[in-house]
């Protein structure tokens, strides 16, 4: 769309208006609106605000609100890759591996709320599934006999020490008597 005024540019900057005489929408380029006064708010000390400016202090009151909310003094982002959670909140996407720890607060309940779960439990191919979730299986219970062993309930933990047994003997002989301890 191109600038009401100038009719040469793109216009950037659209201000809908809304008085006694009804509803005026103007399209215009950045260097026509730089010309509006009436629409660029002024400071007190003399100095225009940039429309940038301006918004980012209506809307930047609201994410200032937010992060008192969520508790946060400033705005979070990845030390990874730096993006921030506004910036995944505007894309819709995370910037890397290490963003779902550095969001993992707010990306918990999203993804409760989307999928109902927050851990992925993917499909397990056939020739490896069974396999696969001995594994996880055997995984679980070493964390759960770890838990035992530190709460001092050792007939509990001596129940599940003797399923890793089994279940790791039994993963012994699906992959053919190889040992993966």
């Amino acid at each position: 769309m191109l600038c009401d005024d100038c009719g040469r540019k793109e216009a950037v900057v659209h201000i809908t208006q809304i008085g006694a005489n009804g509803r005026v929408e103007k399209h215009l380029c950045e260097s026509c609106a730089a010309g509006y006064n009436d629409f660029v708010p002024v400071q007190q000390d003399g100095r225009h605000v940039s429309v940038d400016d301006f918004l980012r202090g209506i809307f930047g009151s609201a994410q200032g609100q937010e992060n008192k909310a969520s508790g946060g003094t400033g705005e979070l982002s990845c030390p990874h890759c730096g993006m921030s959670y506004r910036d995944f909140r505007q894309t819709g996407k995370i910037g890397c591996a290490a963003c779902y720890d550095t969001f993992r607060g707010q990306l918990e309940p999203i993804l409760r709320r989307i999928h109902g779960s927050s851990v992925h439990r993917g499909k397990i191919p056939h020739r490896s599934g069974g396999t696969l979730e001995l594994k996880q299986t055997i995984a679980q219970l070493s964390q759960q006999l770890k838990a035992c062993v530190e709460q001092e309930e050792y007939e509990k933990a001596a129940e599940l020490r003797d399923k890793v047994r089994a279940l790791k003997q039994e993963l012994q002989q699906k992959e053919g008597g190889q040992d993966h301890e």
